[in-house]
């Protein structure tokens, strides 16, 4: 296998994205739908405004998020995953498979996905 650099490794720049703090859980929650500021901000317990405010303009940057203002008195804004975004939803359905399975507990989980890594491993 030959040496890719960072900068051009697929696997380097998607988690240049989603890997900062509180990014993942946000996808997560724009994947049931539009939502508002306040409405996000209530999901991710613990998230400052600042914070959600800094993640939802990144995401909007790198064309995950699309920002919708309804002119409307007050104003009102949603937010939704893009084409792009929903791209991520296998990622997270992965994690959340995973994590259900070797982080959670579930031993029959668990037992699946080591047969069908054992099962991979044999072919």
């Amino acid at each position: 296998m030959s040496a890719i650099s960072n900068s051009t490794c697929p696997v380097c720049r998607t988690a240049e994205i989603v890997c900062g703090k509180w990014t993942l859980l946000l996808i997560r929650d724009l994947a049931a739908g539009n939502s508002r500021f306040c409405e996000l901000e209530r999901s991710l317990e613990g998230i400052s405004p600042r914070t959600l405010s800094l993640r939802l303009r990144a995401l909007e940057e790198e064309g995950i998020v699309e920002r919708e203002t309804y002119p409307e008195v007050p104003p009102r804004v949603e937010y939704a995953l893009t084409e792009k975004g929903r791209a991520l939803l296998p990622i997270i359905d992965d994690m959340r498979e995973y994590g259900s399975a070797w982080l959670c507990g579930d031993d029959d989980a668990a037992d699946a996905l080591r047969g069908d890594a054992d099962a991979l491993a044999l072919a």
